[in-house]
């Protein structure tokens, strides 16, 4: 397995259920990591509406999270908010799948993706 700098092993793809969201740990800031069906996002892990772990939240299967606060709902793909409070998006980052020694295992960027740069 090539080593890349850019991306972050965070677990085995096995332990993410579906429809289902944990926290995760890239360079020192929590990242919520995002499984449905057969993909696997991540975005900021804090809502940016208030202070509270997204992981915490409702995933959809249409590939949304809703803040378990407020209810704001998240579009996993882009980090745009559909539903209000919450008016400013989160940062998404990108995920890979890696074979790591014959284990399916989920990487993160280090850094936000960004549509237009």
């Amino acid at each position: 397995m090539s080593v890349d700098a850019e991306f972050v092993p965070v677990c085995a793809l096995g332990e993410l259920a579906d429809l289902s969201a944990r926290s995760v740990i890239v360079d020192g800031a929590p990242v919520c990591l995002v499984r449905v069906s057969d993909e696997v996002f991540a975005v900021d892990d804090i809502c940016s509406h208030a202070e509270v772990a997204l992981s915490d939240g409702l995933v959809d299967a249409d590939a949304t999270i809703s803040c378990s606060l407020h209810g704001s709902k998240f579009d996993l793909r882009t980090g745009e908010p559909d539903e209000p409070p919450a008016w400013e998006p989160v940062a998404t980052f990108q995920t890979r799948i890696t074979d790591n020694a014959g284990v399916p295992t989920v990487e993160v960027s280090r850094q936000p993706h960004q549509e237009n740069a």
